[in-house]
């Protein structure tokens, strides 16, 4: 048997986090070039003016529609929220999660366009086609961003993770004219990190000997899963950046966060992080949802929550289909105008990925809800998810399979 040498050894683990640049405004100016260079932001529901955008530029081209067609997002009304925005936009403050309304009062100039969610899942499984055909362990986690398994990769080890990361970004702006950022480091809590580093088109290379010059600068909430409690507990023991954290005992941090958050905390901040790349992952749920522009009643407005409602029974049931999938719980969200929220559910013995079943059963979860109030968000959401053609024969006589067939139209 050979003797093992020193390059025997595994080489040193490099895991990519790649980021789309304001992936769904991207996506709008390569439909849109015109706007280029212009604050744009994407959000909020369809509108008239959003349908009428083509008409008004009388049948030309996209490309050439004029700029004095676009809608503003001056004297907009209602509660939508900014899901994205071009960078010229987030120069005036403007960002995602933003109320439409006070986006309207930073940036009155911004051209807003509406989110188109078919157009986005085109594209992004198109870019993660590129990359799986790159470097093939991809762990999907969302509809703009993926961790990379770099380690065995050609390339993937020469300066770092550098040179795979420019032909991954080379090869999908070559095919589909969209950016991206990439972080490569030893582990994904590093390389997320990382990718935020040089934003857009940013490539950030990260080593372990990096992590006291790079990373402990940084503010605790650079650290993925510290949201805003954490981090204004952490504040008040007088820890605001990951050095300040890591320089606590993680005795200290257990006797305060408690055993596993003190220990995951200590190990965030020694940017220790095992978490290998997932390449398959099953969803639990998949479910759709709509904050409406105005309240609604479902009395007076019954026609309108009526057609809604079915669109979003029409568009999990779409999902489902697509990813290869059926779902035995199916549920409703409400919100109402006070912002309390209610969730029902019901389970069937036959899983389905059905839209007129999905439609009939959350109709019947729906009775068992108040609507005296009215509604401000109605969302639809199926679980208890299996592949297609995985199921048990579902037990004979079962009450639940039955609810499918009852009349369960509320509005």
């Amino acid at each position: 048997m050979a003797a093992v040498t020193a390059t025997d050894s595994p080489p040193p683990r490099r895991i990519a986090h790649l980021d789309m640049d304001a992936f769904y405004a991207s996506v709008e100016l390569l439909r849109y070039p015109q706007l280029q260079g212009l604050p744009v932001v994407i959000g909020g529901g369809r509108r008239a003016c959003d349908s009428a955008l083509t008409t008004e530029g009388s049948g030309l081209p996209l490309h050439e529609i004029p700029l004095s067609a676009f809608p503003l997002l001056q004297g907009y009304t209602g509660r939508g929220v900014i899901t994205t925005a071009t960078y010229a936009a987030r120069a005036f403050g403007v960002g995602s999660a933003m109320g439409l309304m006070k986006a309207a009062r930073l940036c009155p100039q911004a051209i807003l366009l509406p989110v188109d969610f078919d157009e986005y899942r085109r594209y992004s499984r198109r870019f993660k086609e590129i990359i799986t055909e790159i470097a093939p362990l991809m762990e999907d986690r969302g509809v703009d961003e993926v961790y990379i398994d770099f380690t065995a990769v050609p390339g993937g080890q020469r300066e770092g993770g550098r040179v795979l990361a420019r032909l991954i970004q080379k090869s999908i702006f070559d095919a589909t004219g969209l950016t991206c950022s990439i972080g490569v480091a030893p582990n994904k809590l590093l390389a997320k990190m990382a990718s935020e580093f040089q934003k857009p088109k940013g490539i950030s290379i990260v080593h372990e000997a990096d992590l006291q010059a790079l990373v402990w600068p940084l503010a605790c909430r650079k650290i993925n899963g510290i949201g805003p409690k954490a981090d204004e507990k952490l504040a008040r023991h007088g820890i605001h950046t990951i050095g300040e954290l890591a320089a606590r005992p993680q005795a200290w941090l257990v006797q305060h966060f408690g055993k596993a958050t003190g220990a995951w905390l200590h190990e965030a901040a020694w940017g220790r992080d095992g978490r290998p790349v997932v390449t398959e992952s099953e969803p639990v749920s998949m479910s759709r949802e709509t904050t409406f522009d105005r309240d609604l009643h479902a009395v007076q407005d019954r026609a309108e929550l009526g057609a809604i409602f079915t669109d979003l029974c029409q568009r999990v049931a779409q999902d489902l289909q697509r990813k290869g999938y059926v779902g035995r719980t199916i549920g409703i969200k409400l919100r109402y105008d006070d912002f309390r929220s209610v969730t029902r559910d019901q389970t069937m013995a036959e899983p389905t990925h059905d839209a007129a079943a999905i439609r009939r059963v959350a109709g019947l979860c729906l009775k068992r809800v108040p609507l005296d109030r009215r509604l401000r968000l109605l969302g639809v959401r199926v679980g208890g998810l299996s592949r297609l053609g995985d199921q048990d024969p579902a037990p004979e006589g079962d009450a639940a399979a039955a609810a499918v067939g009852v009349n369960a139209e509320l509005f």
